[in-house]
């Protein structure tokens, strides 16, 4: 089992989190936010994406919520972006670590990217040249891994070749996003453990939903396989607006309490990032 000391928690609530919320979250109240989570403990924020903000209006002032971002030493803060043009956005902000994925799902990709799963390839191919000339720290990923609703079986031999081709355009950090939350602890285990036997040196990180309540228990089966990496979010918001009853992501305070309990120190106050979700709920309305 891996030693916890080698895994990094990645709050994502800020981007993945306030994504599809309605309520519209003001830069100041974000920063507010950012500073307590730092407080707490957490040193790696998914801060925002590059996107269109006619399609995703809360991610419309990226830059500015970057620029007004505390730049202590030991803090690293990350984008997400799906094509060159958010890739020279990132640079231009400041950011130097970009996540960017493309999903195993047709139907997602065409709603998400509005590319087939061809032309999503390239694209990323593209962004993660962009990002190495521009010595961009990369983490690539694939999305609906575990499968949809709309399709609900698990194609190993797709997802590893996939990983193949990512390891190849020189990126070491793949995230395997269970975007629908389809995910079962022995689905999470089977394909793990293919995918160690098939690259047991790649970081492999974990972007877990709780859409039917096993995003812990998935959590913990996967620790044995090396994980390194966990994406979550403060008060387990998040989802997806191109997925009906998209639920949210494995909660910060929820995962920082299952590892503290298993033995595993993280140097994060879960009461502390609980503050914060408590204040998001005032903001947006509902918990």
């Amino acid at each position: 089992m891996s030693n916890l000391s080698e895994i990094t928690i990645m709050e994502t609530g800020l981007r993945d989190g306030i994504q599809a919320v309605e309520s519209y979250v003001p830069i100041k109240d974000r920063v507010t936010i950012v500073n307590g989570l730092i407080d707490a403990g957490i040193k790696n924020i998914q801060i925002t994406s590059f996107v269109n903000p006619k399609k995703v209006p809360q991610m419309s002032e990226s830059e500015e919520l970057i620029s007004r971002l505390s730049r202590k030493n030991n803090i690293e803060y990350s984008a997400l972006v799906f094509n060159c043009k958010g890739v020279e956005r990132a640079i231009n902000s400041g950011i130097n670590k970009i996540e960017t994925s493309i999903s195993l799902s047709e139907s997602y990709n065409q709603k998400n990217l509005g590319l087939n799963n061809l032309e999503a390839i390239e694209k990323l191919k593209n962004v993660i040249k962009s990002g190495l000339e521009n010595k961009l720290d990369i983490r690539a990923g694939l999305q609906c891994v575990w499968g949809t609703p709309d399709n609900r079986e698990i194609n190993a031999d797709n997802i590893i070749s996939n990983i193949s081709s990512i390891l190849n355009l020189g990126v070491n950090k793949i995230s395997l996003c269970d975007t629908s939350g389809m995910a079962t602890p022995d689905t999470t285990s089977r394909l793990l453990e293919s995918i160690h036997n098939d690259f047991p040196e790649v970081n492999i990180c974990l972007h877990l939903h709780n859409t039917y309540g096993y995003g812990l228990k998935n959590l913990r089966c996967a620790l044995q396989f090396g994980i390194k990496e966990i994406d979550t979010s403060l008060g387990g918001i998040g989802g997806t607006p191109y997925l009906e009853n998209s639920k949210g992501n494995i909660a910060t305070e929820d995962t920082i309490l299952m590892l503290e309990k298993m033995g595993y120190p993280t140097g994060i106050d879960y009461k502390k990032v609980s503050e914060q979700s408590r204040f998001l709920e005032q903001i947006i309305g509902r918990k």
